[in-house]
């Protein structure tokens, strides 16, 4: 039934009013309902489930191809061209930057047949002595004459969609961006939008989990390559790897619609018998896949098998796609987490644009870094900013345990360990409404306010309860793995690593103070310095506390030790403390230091002397018995 209009529903109302008072207040609920439905649907986006936006990008992939160019300029004479094969509903233009430009165009057509027919029509290439491979990368031949790309670009009417559409704004252009906002709220928003994974990035995800899929389709026609993680959960921004996961034998689909499959068919396959652990078979199957990857797929190359780990994993990089790829066959955890992820970024429209900036800023201050280590990961940081807005008195994302509760026969999911991974996934169906309002700059405020007074030392955080828990162990970090909870998510962190996490929050939140209190900046002053959110991505060192004040293996370079500096060389200037105990402690050290330098050169010296004195009587001896 459509929504009716407001002046028809009023006449009705009215005509009810005069016959029954009943019948006035059934159709006065209804009306209200329906006119209301239409006004609230234009209010957002509808939100996709998880397994439907995973659907719906595979067959994005199927019905894609990618083609090397001489240029974007090639695109008119590859449109005409592959146009003879079937409707094109987009073309995305990209760079990748290496000694040369190399240029490609993902086009996608409006069927998956059409784009197999354009890949079967496709010719391989004799000049190269490789292996010969089906797949959806391919090249572009250069026209023969100029005047057939002139003709070509006069009669396209086509257009790309992006050009360049994979680089991402550099430093100075996206703080130049964020200094012209009007207010913090939209600087917040504006660093979500312009740093975020855009719809190519994630078409070119699909593709490349496409092509491992198509690759074992002939022995394996059940199998499936699916993303995970920051590529489709919503948290993933430009530039960011790929995580895959390749299942041989099954659909990634719910236990329950597995199990009618299964009963319901009375052919089964023969399947020959495992008879080695688990782990071990699937890191030989994983070698098998490595080998296949590195002899026989274009764009792979840099194969690395990572076997040992507690997690399998084979990481490779896509030259077609400038891609760091990691793939893995039994990280079923990791893919219902990003699911799981991806649900709390369709709760609130704040989560995201949040937690972007909260990455930002640990990024600046350097609480993170590329290379794995004792430092904070982005995940970690992930799920501090849930529980954070899990905790408030007017929570604005619902525990793990509520979504748990709510899963139905449908939503179970079972990892081969028997871990459970079943929880509600059905958004319009779960019962949790927020009636938070705070605005995103106040949220940032709170949040750094919330864990600089936080008890790391003897408190663990939980997603699953959405309140702090006593600490299982001495971890300096403790965040309860949601999906695994007797794993520790931040077991890698260090105890200086979470000291500085300490005083960086309580940096910030000093900073952020008085930027939430005037969130707006007159036009005048906005150009001229930093403000906002661009002050704890360039705070000033010099006026706020630093962990090196604290940990004394920092606190003294070594080389101040020592006097190596050229006799005609004016003196350094001495360093000025603005902290009396800080000077004095430093004082205190370097004192030691010498001491214990001067204590070195003492023992050795009488070392060296006991060696002698003790080296010569031993050869008179052997004299006198030589003799």
């Amino acid at each position: 039934m459509q929504a009716l209009s407001r002046p028809l529903a009023g006449a009705i109302m009215q005509s009810l009013m005069r016959n029954n008072a009943k019948q006035f207040i059934f159709w006065s609920k209804h009306l209200n309902r329906t006119c209301s439905s239409k006004t609230i649907a234009t209010e957002g986006p509808e939100k996709l489930p998880y397994n439907d936006l995973m659907q719906q990008r595979q067959q994005q992939a199927t019905r894609s191809i990618v083609v090397q160019v001489q240029s974007e300029k090639s695109f008119p004479e590859l449109y005409n061209y592959c146009a003879s094969f079937g409707q094109i509903l987009s073309a995305h233009h990209y760079r990748i930057q290496h000694e040369d430009d190399q240029h490609y165009i993902l086009l996608e057509f409006a069927s998956t047949q059409e784009a197999s027919t354009a890949i079967s029509a496709s010719a391989y290439n004799d000049e190269l002595s490789g292996v010969t491979a089906h797949s959806p990368f391919l090249w572009f031949r250069a026209a023969s004459s100029k005047r057939e790309l002139k003709a070509a670009a006069k009669s396209t009417t086509a257009a790309l969609v992006v050009i360049g559409g994979t680089e991402m704004l550099d430093n100075n252009a996206l703080n130049e961006l964020l200094s012209e906002s009007q207010n913090l709220d939209q600087q917040i928003l504006l660093l979500h939008q312009r740093t975020q994974l855009n719809d190519l990035g994630v078409r070119l995800r699909f593709l490349a989990a496409l092509q491992v899929q198509q690759a074992v389709s002939g022995m394996f026609p059940f199998a499936n390559a699916q993303p995970f993680g920051s590529s489709v959960n919503g948290f993933g921004r430009m530039g960011c790897d790929l995580d895959l996961i390749l299942r041989f034998d099954r659909e990634v689909i719910g236990t329950a619609a597995m199990q009618r499959r299964n009963n319901d068919a009375r052919l089964v396959f023969h399947t020959k018998e495992n008879l080695t652990n688990g782990r071990t078979q699937t890191q030989r199957q994983m070698e098998s896949v490595g080998d296949m990857l590195h002899l026989f797929l274009p764009g792979v190359c840099h194969v690395r098998r990572i076997l040992q780990a507690r997690v399998p994993i084979i990481k490779y990089h896509h030259e077609h796609l400038n891609l760091e790829v990691d793939l893995s066959m039994s990280n079923l955890t990791g893919f219902y987490m990003s699911e799981l992820l991806y649900m709390f970024g369709e709760f609130d429209e704040r989560v995201r644009p949040l937690t972007f900036c909260i990455r930002r800023w640990a990024q600046a201050c350097g609480l993170t870094n590329p290379s794995p280590g004792r430092w904070i990961t982005n995940f970690s940081l992930t799920c501090l900013v849930i529980f954070f807005l899990q905790q408030m008195k007017q929570p604005i994302l619902p525990t793990i345990n509520a979504l748990m509760k709510s899963a139905t026969p449908e939503d179970i999911r079972l990892t081969e360990d028997g871990i459970n991974c079943s929880f509600a996934r059905d958004l319009e169906r779960i019962a949790f409404r927020s009636s938070n309002t705070t605005n995103a700059s106040e949220l940032l405020l709170q949040f750094f306010e919330f864990y600089s007074q936080f008890d790391f030392h003897n408190r663990a955080i939980s997603l699953n309860e959405g309140r702090a828990i006593a600490k299982p162990d001495h971890s300096a970090l403790y965040i309860v793995n949601p999906l695994e909870q007797v794993l520790n998510v931040s077991k890698n962190i260090s105890h200086e690593e979470c000291e500085r996490l300490r005083i960086e929050v309580r940096n910030a939140a000093w900073v952020l103070e008085s930027e939430v209190e005037q969130p707006s900046v007159p036009d005048s002053e906005r150009a001229e310095a930093s403000w906002g959110i661009l002050r704890l991505f360039k705070a000033n060192g010099k006026s706020i506390i630093r962990p090196n004040m604290f940990f004394k293996p920092r606190m003294v370079d070594v080389s101040e030790l020592f006097d190596n500096s050229a006799p005609d060389e004016p003196p350094a200037p001495p360093v000025e403390y603005k902290n009396d105990n800080v000077k004095r402690e430093v004082e205190s050290i370097k004192a030691q230091a010498r001491g214990h330098f001067r204590q070195m050169r003492m023992n050795a010296s009488t070392a060296a002397g006991a060696a002698a004195t003790t080296t010569a009587p031993v050869k008179t001896a052997k004299g006198r018995r030589s003799r």
